[in-house]
C-alpha cells in the first residue's frame, strides 16, 4: 500500500524535529545535514532551508576530503552493499556498492536510507529509567549497577533462569556469538533472538531433510534457473532487490515464474502462474502437485534412487492427495495445480523460494519438509539453478543462527548434549566443571536430578508464558522475572494482551537498542524499566551473513553518536559487574577493560564452529573479498583472479578447515559435480547408516574426484585409521585429537581441524555422503500432513486432518487440540494474515523513525476484499476494528481491495504505538516516539505455535471486522 502524501513529512504531530524547525530559523548546511539527514538532498536540501549555493574554494574542498567506507544494508539479509561517504568524521551521503554482486549497484527504499537509521533524531541518546511514571536520564556506570545488582538479586533468590537474555538477528556474527556465550556464562538457556518466528521450522524441516538448515544456492544462482516456484514469500516488497535476480531468469531464460500465495502480492504480479489457496493449506497444494508428477511418472527416478530415502512412504501419502481433496481443501483447481506440475516437470532445473508465509503454522515443519520433498522428487537438489532458496529476513538473522542465539543449541547447531558442551568448554579454554556450575539444577518427574544446563530453554515465542505460566506446569524452577530485550521488536510476537500483562508483571525490564521499541510503552508500568541506547551497526565494524552464507565484513562508518556504545561493548560492561570478565575473555583481545577486539572474536570462533565450516573464514579473507567485490562473478559468486582467485564471494559456509587450507566456500550445497576442495558436497550424513532396514547412505554416487566411490558416514579418527589416511595428519593435528576422544573424535569436535582436512585431500565430504530423507522418523509427523490451524474457518475438515494433541516441550505446556475442538468460526468468519510492506521492515521502530520513509506510508491498515468490505458495511480508508477470537482488538483503516479473497483479511506487521485504539505516542520518552504510530496486527493474532519448533502461528487465525 502506497499512498504518496502532499506534505514531505508525517501528519502526527512530533514533540521535537528538525525538520519542523527549519523553516523558522537559519542554519548551516553541516548542522543542518548533521541534525536532518538530508544529505542526499543536494540543492533539495540547500533549497529547503533557504540557502544559497556558494563557489566551493580549493582549501575548502582541501578541509573537507571526503572518505568512502563499506558497509551492508541492515533491512532483509540480501546483503546489499552501502557505500558510506564520509566527511570530517560526519556520514554526509551514500551509495548502492555498484561492484557488489548481490545488489550490483541497486537499494530498496530501505536501503537507500539507512544513513537515516544511524543519525536519526529519533535515537536513544542517553541511558534512562522509568522511575515514579517518568523517563529519568541516568549515566552508564548507574545502569549498569543498578540493572547488574537487580538481576544479582534475582539469581540469588529464583535461579539464573528468572532472567531471559533475549538477543538480536541485528547483531553482527561477532556480537551474536558473543552474546550466546554470556548466556552460557551467565548460567542460562534461556536465551533466543528473531529466528525463532521466522525461519526456525525452515532450519529444522531442512536441516533434517539433507543435512544443513540454510538456503542451499544463492540469490545469484537463480539467473540459472528455469522455473521459479515462490511459495508463502513476497520478495518484490520483503527482499527487493532480490528481485532483480528472479526476473533476471525469468527474462533471460523464458523460466515460468510460479507465485502460489492466499494475496495476490507484488511479487504475484510478475507471476506467469498465480495459485491462490486457502492460508495454512500449503501441504495440501504441494501433494496435490506431487501427486499430477507420480501420476505421471515425471520424477527423477534415479535421483531418487540413489540419493534420497523415504520416497515410497511420500508416494502413499500423495495418493491421498486427488485433484478433487486439494479443491475442497485449498479451493485450488486441480486443473491449474496440473500445469503448475507440467510446468515444474518441462523447465529443470527449479528453484523453490519461501519465506514466513510457509513457516509461521502449527505444522511449519511440515510446510517446509514438503518442499524439500518436492525438490527431491524433481531431482532439483545439488545442482545449479535448482535447491531451495529460502530468504529470510534480517541482516544477519542466517548468522545469529549460525552462531547459537536459540535457546536449544551451542553456536553451530551443537546441541546441548555433554559432548556438546565440553567441545566448547574447549575452545573457551574453560573449566567445565565451573561452567556446569553456573547452571541451575532440577529433580524431575523420576526423581532424578538433572541440570538444565542440557535442557531446552524457553523460546521467544513464549517468554510471555515464562511469566505467566503456574511453574508447576514448567520445567522452569521459577517464573521469569527479568526480560532483555536486546535490539527485538516485541510487537513483532502474538498476543499482544497477554504480553502487556507479563510486561507488568516482571521485577525488571531492559531494554537495549537505538530506538525504545514497543517495549518502552505497552506496558502501564511506572518503575522498573531501563531504556540502554546501543550503536547502530554503522557504528561498529564485523561480519554479517547473508541468506546464501556468505560473509561480509562492515566497516565502521562513524564513531558512536550520542552516548550509544556498540552491543559488545555493552556485554563487556555486563561481563564486568558480573565478576566473570577475565575467564569470558581469557582468548579474546581486549581493547580496554570491557572493549573485546572484533577480529580476535572472529577467531575464537573460527577456532570452535567446525560443523558448518565457520572456521575458514577469517578476517582478513573476509575483508580482502569486500575490497575486491569487482573480482566475482556475477552468477557463480567466483573470483575471475584478483587477490581472491578461485573463491566464492564471501566465502559461503562451509569454507572448510583453517583459513590457511584456503577452501574457497561452497556456493551450492550438495552440488557432486564439483571436487569438495573445489566448493562441491554430498547429502550430510547426520542421521545414522541404516534405518529399518534400509540403507540411508548414497546408493554408487559421489562428489567429483571422490576416493570413496559410494556413500560412507561422517570422518571419524578411527575411520581415518581404517582407511589408513591417519598418515596424513601432522603431529601437532594427531596429538590435539588424541586430546579429545582418541578414535572416537570425530570431524565436529577436532580443534586442529585434522581430520576435515585429510579427508578433503581426499576430495570427501567431512560430514559423509548420504541419502536425504523425505521422512523424518524424530518429528511428529515423520510424513508431512494437512493439519487444520488451530483456529480454522472449516469445521467440516477438523475430523479429517486434526491438529495436534496437546504437548510439553521447550519447558512448556503447548496447547493444540484444547483449542481446536471449540468452534469460533460463526462470530470470528474472516482468515486473519499477516505479511510485510516495502517501505518499513520488522517491528518497524527503526524505519517508522526515518522521515523518509515515514513518508511513504503513514497509515496502519487492513486488507479486505469488495465482498466482504460491501458485506460488512466498511468503506475505503475509513476506520474499522479487527478483533480475534481471544479478545484482542485494534483499529485500523481500512483498504478494499481484491488482493485478498473472499474470506481472508491481511495486515502488515510493522506496526505499534497504538493498543487496542488507545494512543499511547505520550509515553515514549522526549523526542523518542517514532514518526508513524499503528496498532500491531498481533494485538489481534492468536496463540498457537510449530510442534518441534514453537514458531508463532501469524498467517491463518480468524477475525471479525466491523466498522469503527
Amino acid at each position: 500500500m502506497l499512498r504518496k502524501k502532499t506534505n514531505g513529512v508525517a501528519r502526527r504531530p512530533q514533540r521535537t524535529s528538525i525538520l519542523s524547525d527549519v523553516a523558522e530559523k537559519s542554519v548551516d548546511r553541516r548542522a543542518f545535514l548533521r541534525g536532518s539527514g538530508l544529505a542526499i538532498g543536494g540543492l533539495a536540501a540547500i533549497s529547503a532551508t533557504g540557502g544559497t549555493v556558494t563557489q566551493a574554494t580549493a582549501a575548502t574542498a582541501a578541509d573537507g576530503a571526503v572518505e568512502t567506507l563499506k558497509s551492508v544494508c541492515t533491512h532483509c539479509s540480501v546483503g546489499c552493499t552501502v557505500v558510506a561517504e564520509v566527511q570530517n568524521g560526519v556520514w554526509t551521503g551514500q551509495e548502492p556498492g555498484y561492484d557488489s554482486p548481490f545488489n550490483l549497484g541497486a537499494h530498496c527504499a530501505k536501503g537507500a536510507s539507512v544513513r537515516e537509521h544511524a543519525h536519526g533524531e529519533r535515537r536513544l541518546k542517553y541511558p534512562m529509567k522509568k522511575e515514579g511514571g517518568e523517563w529519568k536520564r541516568i549515566s552508564w556506570e548507574q545502569a549498569i549497577n543498578e540493572i547488574g545488582d537487580g538481576m544479582m538479586n534475582i539469581r540469588e533468590e529464583s535461579g539464573p533462569d528468572s532472567v531471559y537474555w533475549l538477543g538480536s538477528a541485528k547483531h553482527s556474527n561477532e556480537q551474536a556469538y558473543l552474546f550466546r556465550k554470556f548466556a552460557a556464562y551467565w548460567g542460562t538457556n534461556n536465551v533466543d533472538h528473531q529466528a525463532r518466528i521466522c525461519h526456525s521450522t525452515t532450519v529444522a524441516g531442512v536441516a533434517n531433510t539433507w543435512g544443513y538448515g540454510a538456503m542451499t544456492n544463492s540469490y545469484n544462482d537463480i539467473h540459472n534457473s528455469r522455473a521459479i516456484f515462490i511459495i508463502g514469500g513476497n520478495p518484490a516488497e520483503a527482499h527487493p532487490v532480490s528481485l532483480l535476480h528472479v526476473l533476471k531468469a525469468k527474462e533471460e531464460n523464458n523460466a515460468p515464474l510460479i507465485v502460489c500465495d492466499p494475496r495476490f502480492t507484488r511479487t504475484a504480479a510478475h507471476a506467469d502462474e498465480y495459485v491462490r489457496f486457502r492460508p495454512g493449506t500449503d501441504v495440501a497444494l504441494v501433494w496435490g502437485i506431487l501427486w499430477h508428477i507420480f501420476e505421471n511418472g515425471w520424477e527423477d527416478k534415479e535421483f531418487i534412487r540413489t540419493r534420497v530415502w523415504g520416497m515410497d512412504q511420500i508416494r502413499d501419502e500423495v495418493k491421498k492427495w486427488t485433484p478433487e481433496e486439494v479443491e475442497r481443501v485449498t479451493g485450488t483447481p486441480g486443473k491449474q495445480l496440473r500445469r503448475v506440475a507440467h510446468t515444474l516437470a518441462n523447465n529443470r532445473p527449479g528453484t523453490v523460494i519461501w519465506c514466513m508465509g510457509g513457516t509461521q503454522h502449527t505444522n511449519g515443519n511440515n510446510n517446509t519438509r514438503a518442499y524439500c520433498v518436492l525438490q527431491l522428487a524433481l531431482g532439483n537438489m545439488g545442482t545449479e539453478g535448482g535447491g531451495t532458496n529460502i530468504f529470510r529476513g534480517h541482516d544477519n538473522v542466517q548468522g545469529a543462527t549460525d552462531l547459537g542465539v536459540l535457546s536449544h543449541t551451542l553456536p553451530g547447531y551443537y546441541g546441548l548434549s555433554g559432548g556438546a558442551w565440553a567441545h566448547w568448554a574447549r575452545v573457551w579454554g574453560e573449566d567445565g566443571d565451573w561452567l556446569a556450575g553456573q547452571f541451575a539444577k532440577v529433580t524431575g518427574a523420576d526423581g532424578k536430578e538433572k541440570s538444565l544446563q542440557n535442557l531446552k530453554g524457553i523460546p521467544v515465542s513464549r517468554w510471555i508464558d515464562g511469566v505467566l505460566e503456574d511453574p508447576e506446569n514448567m520445567d522452569n524452577p521459577n517464573k521469569v522475572r527479568a526480560m532483555v530485550l536486546w535490539g527485538h521488536a516485541p510487537n513483532s510476537q502474538t498476543r499482544q494482551a497477554e504480553m502487556k500483562t507479563a510486561m507488568e508483571m516482571l521485577d525488571m525490564l531492559v531494554v537495549i537498542d537505538p530506538y525504545p521499541t514497543v517495549s518502552a510503552v505497552l506496558h502501564d508500568r511506572t518503575d522498573g524499566v531501563y531504556l540502554l541506547p546501543a550503536a547502530t551497526q554503522f557504528e561498529t565494524h564485523g561480519s554479517v551473513t547473508a541468506s546464501n552464507r556468505s560473509l561480509q565484513w562492515r566497516e565502521k562508518v562513524v564513531d558512536p553518536l550520542f552516548e550509544s556504545k556498540p552491543d559488545h561493548v555493552i556485554m563487556g560492561m555486563f561481563a564486568k559487574k558480573f565478576g566473570w570478565s577475565d575467564r569470558f575473555f581469557r582468548n579474546i583481545e581486549m581493547e580496554d577493560d570491557v572493549t573485546p577486539n572484533v577480529e580476535s572474536i572472529t577467531r575464537e570462533f573460527n577456532s570452535g564452529l567446525w560443523t558448518i565450516g565457520y572456521t575458514g573464514q577469517s578476517p582478513e579473507r573476509i575483508k580482502l573479498h569486500m575490497e575486491n567485490q569487482h573480482t566475482f562473478d556475477r552468477t557463480t559468486l567466483k573470483a575471475v583472479g584478483g587477490p581472491a582467485d578461485g573463491d566464492y564471494y564471501g566465502l559461503p559456509w562451509p569454507c572448510w578447515g583453517t583459513a590457511e587450507m584456503g577452501h574457497p566456500g561452497t556456493p551450492n550445497l550438495y552440488d557432486m559435480s564439483k571436487p569438495v576442495s573445489e566448493g562441491g558436497l554430498t547429502f550430510r550424513a547426520r542421521f545414522g547408516v541404516e534405518r529399518d532396514g534400509d540403507n540411508l547412505l548414497a546408493e554408487g554416487v559421489y562428489s567429483k574426484n571422490s576416493e570413496i566411490q559410494d556413500g560412507y558416514p561422517e570422518f571419524t579418527m578411527q575411520m581415518l585409521m581404517d582407511l589408513g589416511w591417519d598418515g596424513d595428519l601432522t603431529d601437532e593435528e594427531r596429538a590435539s585429537i588424541e586430546a579429545v576422544a582418541g578414535p572416537k573424535t570425530n570431524w565436529k569436535t577436532d580443534l586442529s581441524g585434522g581430520i576435515q582436512r585429510v579427508a578433503i585431500k581426499h576430495e570427501c565430504a567431512p560430514f559423509g555422503n548420504a541419502k536425504a530423507r523425505a521422512v523424518v522418523w524424530t518429528f511428529p509427523d515423520p510424513i508431512p500432513l494437512h493439519r487444520e490451524p488451530l483456529y480454522t474457518p472449516r469445521r467440516d475438515l477438523v475430523a479429517d486432518y486434526p491438529t495436534y494433541e496437546d504437548r510439553h516441550d521447550y519447558r512448556l505446556p503447548t496447547l493444540y487440540a484444547s483449542i481446536q475442538k471449540n468452534d469460533f468460526s460463526k462470530e470470528y468468519p474472516i482468515i486473519l494474515t499477516s505479511g510485510r510492506l516495502v517501505e518499513y521492515e520488522g517491528g518497524g521502530d527503526e524505519t517508522r523513525s526515518n522521515p523518509w520513509l515515514a513518508e511513504l506510508q503513514q497509515d496502519m491498515f487492513v486488507e479486505v476484499s469488495p465482498r466482504d468490505a460491501n458485506n460488512l458495511g466498511l468503506r475505503d480508508g475509513e476506520q474499522v476494528w479487527v478483533e480475534g477470537p481471544e479478545g484482542g482488538k485494534v483499529k485500523v483503516m481500512a483498504m478494499v481491495t481484491e488482493r485478498v479473497g473472499e474470506g481472508v483479511a491481511f495486515m502488515p506487521f510493522h506496526f505499534g504505538g497504538h493498543f487496542q485504539g488507545e494512543d499511547l505516542r505520550h509515553k515514549y520518552p522526549d523526542g523518542a516516539d517514532p514518526y508513524v504510530l499503528g496498532e500491531s496486527t498481533n494485538t489481534a493474532q492468536t496463540y498457537g505455535y510449530d510442534s518441534v519448533t514453537q514458531m508463532q502461528e501469524t498467517k491463518t487465525t480468524l477475525c471479525k471486522i466491523w466498522a469503527a
